[in-house]
């Protein structure tokens, strides 16, 4: 299956966790013919198709090619929503209220007046031992109320109080519920053997095509599964020529990517370290591969907004449908630097698809990405690349339909360049 709009709302739809992410990441895998390694075992010296899940994160990869330097996509599995607090239960003015908190970059405005879902994973106690599993709740259980116009201090427009305005509505009495206890039930799980939850919200409108002539694409979380999808269709159609081609997936980017599976842990210097040992090779030949080899950071771009053309570098416009998007940014927000710009552009030459460059206004502060933390954790000489898309943040986003195969194929290309 090569990449396209319906495949990727698809994955979107599949997807509402990191955790779940992970999960449908892996089903293609499974069914690709890769083999899952667990990290505390012993790892098989043959070459192969093979994968390795640490808790919200995946990295995937082929070494039946020959043994050369890695070609990395890199992207993240998280995206800013609403998650459920410990003690998330409580009663306000006769609502049963759940106690939410942003996580991450949320456009909190967005997140309200719409149906919303839990997702997630629970730990929960398993004879003598410890079981994690995955949660998922598409019915409309949680809603996140806006203030009526007429209470509003100006009637134009409301600040939101992280701490107060976020909390959604589930029903209504003078008790308030235990909702984990609810979310176990329906998980099939006895609430007492619930050890903990790491839950969050999803917005449960269906990902789908929009537009006149059907050149748009509606979703939640495009930022940054776009990118997952994008990057595990090109890891299946590539092909090892040269290079050792791997995807790797982090979690917790919109919160810094500091945990032990993070852009900032030692997840993927590890697994290519054992990639390499596996093989028959030793520390110096792992070291000696990394300088040579090349990471692709694949994140999602600002497309240029209609209604805010002033906010964006005015050189530097991005177009939908337009390809995808080379970000440069001299602070160092963004890896790219001249050295790996041309190879992302050799790879956009290589798939038939036109390249957009992309900077962020000087006098406005940039958001980051994966890759200059993976590329100082590796020495791995790194580009960052994305597709444009609309609404970043917000809980509902848009991209064009078109770019969504480009995209794709730039990044195929860039996993196995042809010499």
């Amino acid at each position: 299956m090569s990449a396209s709009a319906a495949g990727l709302c698809e994955f979107i739809d599949a997807s509402p966790s990191p955790f779940h992410v992970c999960a449908t990441v892996e089903g293609r895998l499974l069914a690709a013919g890769y083999t899952e390694l667990r990290e505390a075992e012993p790892w098989p010296g043959e070459p192969g198709h093979f994968f390795t899940v640490r808790a919200g994160s995946l990295v995937a990869w082929n070494t039946t090619g020959p043994d050369g330097p890695f070609r990395i996509v890199g992207a993240h599995t998280d995206s800013p929503n609403l998650r459920v607090k410990q003690h998330p239960d409580r009663v306000v003015a006769g609502w049963q209220v759940v106690a939410l908190e942003p996580y991450g970059g949320a456009w909190l405005n967005s997140w309200l007046d719409r149906d919303l879902g839990i997702s997630g994973r629970l730990s929960v106690r398993d004879g003598s031992g410890l079981d994690h599993r995955l949660v998922r709740i598409d019915d409309p259980i949680l809603r996140v109320p806006q203030l009526a116009i007429h209470l509003a201090e100006d009637r134009k427009s409301v600040t939101l109080d992280p701490q107060r305005h976020v909390n959604a509505v589930w029903g209504v009495s003078d008790q308030a519920r235990a909702f984990v206890d609810y979310v176990a039930g329906r998980a099939g799980v006895a609430p007492a053997d619930v050890l903990a939850a790491d839950l969050m919200t999803h917005d449960l409108t269906p990902s789908t095509v929009l537009g006149a002539d059907d050149s748009l694409l509606s979703a939640p979380r495009l930022d940054n599964q776009a990118s997952c999808y994008a990057g595990l269709e090109a890891l299946l159609a590539a092909e090892p020529r040269a290079n050792v081609p791997v995807l790797v997936l982090f979690d917790h980017e919109e919160v810094g990517s500091s945990s032990d599976h993070g852009a900032q842990s030692n997840l993927l210097s590890t697994i290519l370290e054992r990639i390499v040992l596996a093989a028959g090779g030793n520390r110096e030949d792992f070291l000696r591969r990394l300088p040579v080899s090349l990471l692709a950071s694949a994140d999602m771009a600002h497309a240029t907004h209609p209604n805010y053309p002033e906010r964006h570098e005015p050189g530097h416009l991005i177009a939908i449908n337009a390809g995808p998007v080379l970000k440069v940014h001299p602070n160092l927000r963004y890896a790219t630097d001249g050295r790996t710009a041309a190879a992302f552009a050799l790879a956009c030459q290589q798939a038939g698809v036109g390249l957009q460059r992309y900077e962020h206004r000087a006098d406005l502060p940039c958001g980051s990405t994966i890759g200059p933390m993976a590329s100082a954790q590796t020495g791995i000489p790194t580009v960052d690349v994305g597709a444009a898309q609309l609404a970043m943040h917000s809980a509902r986003e848009m991209m064009g339909v078109q770019d969504v195969a480009a995209y794709s194929g730039a990044l195929q290309a860039f996993l196995s360049p042809v010499a």
